[in-house]
């Protein structure tokens, strides 16, 4: 397969069986051979089209006579694989994407449709891309719906309700803001692990390769990449732990829980184990860190990062945390309640502050899994808060930028335990201000 039949045959999966844009892709790619070129542009294709859905649709319905959602399914792919390509990748000839898309839909058994395919491409392209002035949405601007929720939902291809929520909270400048931010292709960001390097020695060891490297200032020992990296695992240092991937809003996580060494902590939703491997990494691995999931494969990938950071002192256990919580003491090799120096709760949620990192993420949330979500940290909260020593320190965070699965939460558990209290205002990071993952970090203190 060429690099256009794979990425519709990706789109296809993700449609149908209502499969992840992300396990679909390394899946295929896996097993294609494909040059890098060709892999990249796969990856551009179903990501960026995942993401632009409902702005394409609306393309389609400008120059179409029946609606997107009327088409052929595979028509409608095709459609917008060629209006993506027209639309939001400059590096590829209007020509190059028209002919490819007809061929696809030849390919596909759906030739007495490419006269269709070929007259809504031409008919775009004459309409947004021809003449002194580009725009690739000029078509939409006399069909856009007059709530301006609706309109900006329609333009950057996001559902009403999450447009609405960012809306209330930021107002329409910075929301158009937010959403353009998450329909960017995401940073890579690094975190050095001291124990086996420094800063400035990976960033030359980078550029000997040619990639360049630059210190985020606000974010100890995290290094951005300038461009596009390839196949990490093959770069520089990669092999002997001298760093990790990984957002700088995640490293900040560890930062605001700051382990010391020789201390007890307690990671409850660790896997993959980006943050435990950096708390050993902070605590110089000594002390112990118990590093806690419900899943056994998940732990297992924390298990082959902490051997390639040669790191000792975390302790991995498979156990389903909401099965303690009516246990008067946890089984053992768990530690007791009540002696940890201190707990990190990342909490699952709904991802809402790494939208542009999870192409599909926007279309499989919706409000009511947000509050089945919150009910969830909260409960998660009360086992994590049992085993802070008094006096002990509590983080939690999470990468979504829903007050329900944050503010509401610490709220929730602060009214219910007066021995509690917050410390200091929490964290939040807007991914459109600070230009990195949203995040929100809420440091707790057990106070009895």
């Amino acid at each position: 397969m060429n690099a256009r039949q794979l990425a519709l045959l990706a789109l296809q999966k993700i449609e149908r069986q209502n499969a992840y844009a992300d396990l679909v892709l390394e899946h295929l790619l896996a097993h294609s051979r494909l040059i890098p070129a060709d892999r990249h542009l796969v990856s551009e294709l179903v990501y960026g089209v995942t993401r632009r859905r409902r702005t394409l649709d609306a393309l389609i319905d400008c120059f179409a006579r029946r609606s997107a959602h009327q088409q052929p399914p595979d028509l409608r792919l095709i459609l917008h694989l060629g209006l993506y390509q027209l639309a939001f990748l400059d590096h590829i000839p209007p020509s190059a994407a028209i002919h490819t898309s007809v061929e696809l839909a030849r390919q596909v058994g759906l030739g007495s449709l490419t006269g269709v395919v070929n007259g809504i491409l031409r008919a775009y392209q004459r309409q947004a891309l021809d003449g002194a002035e580009k725009d690739p949405l000029k078509p939409l601007q006399d069909t856009l719906p007059t709530d301006p929720i609706q309109a900006l939902g329609i333009r950057h291809s996001f559902p009403d309700w999450l447009v609405r929520l960012w809306w209330e909270r930021l107002g329409p400048a910075e929301t158009e803001q937010l959403c353009a931010w998450f329909n960017r292709a995401p940073h890579l960001d690094l975190r050095v692990n001291p124990l086996r390097a420094d800063v400035n020695k990976v960033i030359q060891a980078l550029a000997e390769v040619g990639i360049p490297a630059s210190p985020i200032p606000e974010v100890p020992g995290a290094l951005r990449l300038g461009r596009p990296a390839g196949d990490i695992r093959a770069l520089p240092g990669f092999a002997q732990g001298w760093w990790s991937v990984q957002d700088a809003s995640a490293q900040q996580v560890v930062h605001w829980l700051d382990p010391q060494p020789g201390e007890r902590v307690i990671d409850c939703c660790a896997a993959p184990g980006g943050k435990t491997t950096h708390m050993a990494e902070q605590m110089q691995d000594r002390g112990e860190i118990w590093a806690l999931d419900r899943h056994p494969h998940r732990l297992r990938r924390l298990e082959e990062n902490v051997q390639r950071l040669g790191l000792r002192s975390i302790r991995p256990l498979a156990i389903d945390l909401l099965s303690l919580s009516a246990a008067a003491e946890p089984p053992a090799p768990l530690p007791p309640w009540q002696s940890a120096d201190r707990v990190l709760l990342d909490a699952p949620c709904s991802g809402l502050g790494t939208l542009h990192r999870h192409a599909d993420a926007r279309w499989r949330q919706t409000p009511d899994q947000v509050q089945e979500l919150a009910h969830l940290q909260g409960r998660l909260l009360q086992v994590a808060a049992r085993w802070l020593k008094p006096g002990g320190l509590l983080v939690y965070s999470t990468c979504t930028l829903h007050p329900a699965e944050n503010e509401a939460v610490i709220q929730s558990f602060l009214n219910r335990h007066p021995h509690w209290a917050a410390e200091g205002d929490p964290l939040l990071i807007w991914p459109h201000r600070q230009d990195r993952d949203g995040f929100f970090i809420q440091r707790l203190r057990r106070c009895d």
